[in-house]
């Protein structure tokens, strides 16, 4: 059975909502090793609708970004949406059809390396929170991001004990967490 991974950059106040606005100068050579072994290990990528919509702007070919932009842009992409209407316009997309947890499920049986659900805090926390997702990483900064900010886990949602898997600190100061939901 395949695994299928996520990860977020997130703030020492929790943030994971445009990371962009806060990382500052806090990406290191450590973290792109971090996801250039993600790359290497992935097959399938599962967005939501708002990652989606950012990202086939973003790392069109012609912007340039030569280390994410190859990979995104080639591999098979599964979207998660109950407002978009397929077919989807970018390239090796597809419009996950009813319950992305299941769908997901479905996908974890097929042959193949793993599964990176990236680009979505919503998708993240449902597929997290289902089960479905065998390790989430935080990548943590040291910034506190301020109001304004999505967090993972909102107000409402169930109590759940995490298993802390892996965890290591980059020379500019990110954590690095991995975690799975406990047995």
């Amino acid at each position: 059975m395949r695994k299928v991974t996520a990860g977020l950059f997130h703030s020492i106040d929790g943030a994971v909502e445009s990371p962009d606005q806060w990382q500052f100068d806090l990406f290191d050579d450590e973290l792109g090793a971090v996801f250039g072994e993600v790359i290497g290990n992935t097959d399938a990528v599962v967005l939501g609708r708002v990652g989606y919509e950012s990202w086939q702007v973003d790392f069109a070919p012609e912007k340039g970004d030569e280390f994410f932009a190859p990979f995104i842009n080639s591999v098979p992409k599964f979207v998660a949406s109950s407002t978009l209407k397929g077919p989807l316009k970018w390239q090796n997309s597809t419009l996950i059809e009813g319950d992305a947890a299941e769908f997901v499920r479905k996908l974890k049986e097929q042959q193949g390396k793993e599964i990176a659900v990236m680009g979505g805090i919503t998708i993240v926390r449902t597929l997290f929170l289902a089960g479905v997702i065998d390790e989430l990483t935080l990548i943590t900064h040291p910034v506190i991001a301020g109001a304004g900010y999505r967090h993972l886990f909102e107000a409402g949602d169930p109590t759940t004990r995490l298993e802390l898997k892996n965890e290591m600190r980059t020379s500019k100061g990110n954590v690095v967490s991995v975690y799975s939901l406990r047995p």
